[in-house]
């Protein structure tokens, strides 16, 4: 016997579509072509998912035809108000998913939410898995994002293939919406803090007279190291803020990570501050620059500039 929700899919293989096509999801679509999947785009800007399909693939014009035309929708888009758009916009993807197909929702949302959306499109006859990601975008270019995620049996059973091409890691949290967003949200807290304190004790080394460089060497070869202080730290090395993580994104996953612990009523004071070290930088201009940026908060601080 199948299982219930699956009775419609098709006899042939399955075919994957991912909707966004920015520094993440270009890297994911690519890793699952290189895996030899036959994979549909779309991206709000036409060119992008164009020279995406050029390489092999197909290009659609909306979210719509792209949904009517796969079994597995990944969304990697930056927020709950682009899913809501992707799937339930003007030319939305909810509506033309077959019932059996899954949509993978790959963004940093509030679980609450996650949750809900699990249940509105079950009431269309689409399977929903709460996969948010982390690895950065080299990471999603090599396939080996780490996946947290969560939700149905019948849901995993269509999208797992498409799921171990995009990761080198799929943790499966539960058997319902919500869990994966959780524990991404825990990550982010980490991930914000991490990076605020780096960029904190960068400011002050160089405020101190220690040159950059010198710095940088020693505390990667020592125990005040992390990931996040030996990558960000490297772009304030080379002054080089393009976004790989913009600002912004750390001033919407912070507030999220305040958002969820205020139920709860669950005191966060480093998350709070990092939230308000990243607000700053936004407010002082620096919203879409790296995240790494954040450092630009700290006054009479000498820091390197780009080479040329």
């Amino acid at each position: 016997m199948r299982d219930e929700g699956i009775t419609d899919r098709p006899a042939v293989r399955p075919r994957v579509g991912v909707v966004g096509l920015g520094a993440m999801g270009l890297g994911m679509a690519r890793s699952l072509r290189a895996a030899g999947h036959d994979v549909a785009v779309h991206d709000l800007r036409p060119e992008v998912a164009e020279d995406f399909a050029e390489a092999g693939g197909t290009a659609y014009a909306t979210t719509g035809d792209l949904a009517a035309a796969v079994d597995v929708l990944v969304g990697v888009v930056v927020n709950a108000a682009q899913v809501e758009s992707v799937l339930f916009g003007a030319e939305g993807a909810a509506d033309r998913l077959r019932p059996g197909a899954v949509f993978v929702m790959c963004s940093t949302v509030d679980p609450g939410w996650s949750e809900e959306l699990e249940a509105r499109l079950a009431e269309r006859g689409v399977l929903y898995l709460d996969a948010p990601i982390s690895g950065g975008a080299a990471r999603a270019a090599t396939g080996e994002l780490t996946m947290m995620t969560s939700g149905s049996a019948a849901a995993y059973e269509l999208a797992d293939p498409f799921l171990e091409a995009m990761s080198s890691t799929v943790y499966r949290l539960g058997d319902r919406a919500g869990l994966g967003s959780k524990v991404k949200i825990v990550n982010q807290l980490l991930a914000g803090v991490h990076i605020a304190a780096a960029a904190e004790a960068m400011a002050l080394g160089i405020k101190a007279g220690v040159p950059a460089e010198a710095l940088y060497e020693v505390i990667t070869h020592s125990a005040g190291n992390s990931w996040m202080f030996e990558n960000r730290m490297a772009h304030v090395l080379a002054g080089d803020y393009t976004p790989l993580s913009a600002v912004d994104i750390f001033v919407k996953d912070l507030g999220l990570v305040l958002d969820a612990a205020r139920p709860e009523r669950f005191p966060l004071p480093l998350a709070a501050t990092a939230h308000q070290m990243f607000l700053q930088a936004s407010a002082s201009g620096f919203g879409r620059e790296d995240d790494s940026a954040v450092i630009k908060i700290f006054p009479g601080v000498d820091l390197p500039k780009a080479e040329g």
